[in-house]
């Protein structure tokens, strides 16, 4: 035996009405339901996206902003200095190579010149010299020799002097070692003392330079008990 399903007040209203007019349920249910009868999902609560940011957020961050582009602008500008650097630079190097090559080959010009001049003023000499070896042939006596071969150092001298040679002073001058060469010593008056007393070869210097020393003998004074 069946049992009857015990009816519901709803129930009761829908059994009621049915032949009479459409069936309405005020149930305050704000549930949503499709033709089916199925329920569908309420739409989810609108979410805030962009938070809400403070004031102090909002100026720290356009603080951060200004201090980017003040630091992009920087290097910008670091930038297009090294590059006015790097040009300069380069075109300094190029300037000083230039100056540097044009001073050489200067340098190189006046040495040449130098050496010309040099060789122009010894030819009188070589002249010179001949002359006193065919003065000689044509005349052997020892006095047109000695004049010769006289006038030849003269002329020698004469060309050293025009490049800036000359002679060192040394007979009758004290000794001096940055100058001087003593050869061997002598025994002189107490006056001579350390003086040059005879010169073996001459010494030269150019300008500052000494070109070699003077080849000398040097006085020395004989102590009393000595000369006794």
């Amino acid at each position: 035996m069946l049992k009857r399903k015990k009816m519901s007040e709803t129930d009761h209203l829908i059994e009621d009405h049915k032949d009479t007019e459409e069936i309405k349920i005020p149930v305050n249910d704000k549930r949503r339901f499709n033709d089916l009868g199925e329920r569908v999902a309420e739409d989810p609560k609108p979410v805030n996206a962009e938070p809400v940011r403070s004031q102090k957020e909002v100026e720290l961050e356009t603080r951060l902003k200004a201090e980017v582009e003040r630091r992009e602008a920087a290097e910008a500008k670091l930038v297009g200095v090294q590059a006015k650097f790097d040009e300069a630079k380069s075109g300094l190097e190029k300037e000083t190579a230039e100056m540097r090559a044009r001073l050489m080959k200067t340098l190189e010009d006046r040495a040449s010149q130098s050496k010309f001049n040099f060789l122009v003023t010894l030819l009188p000499v070589l002249d010179n010299l001949n002359l006193a070896v065919a003065a000689s042939e044509a005349d052997p006596s020892l006095d047109n020799l000695r004049e010769g071969v006289r006038g030849t150092a003269r002329s020698f001298e004469h060309a050293l002097a025009s490049v800036g040679v000359e002679p060192v002073l040394s007979t009758g001058t004290l000794f001096d070692p940055e100058l001087h060469e003593a050869v061997d010593m002598v025994a002189v008056d107490a006056e001579l003392d350390g003086k040059v007393v005879k010169e073996y070869s001459r010494g030269y210097r150019f300008g500052d330079r000494l070109l070699r020393p003077a080849r000398v003998q040097v006085g020395k004074a004989m102590s009393q008990s000595a000369v006794e």
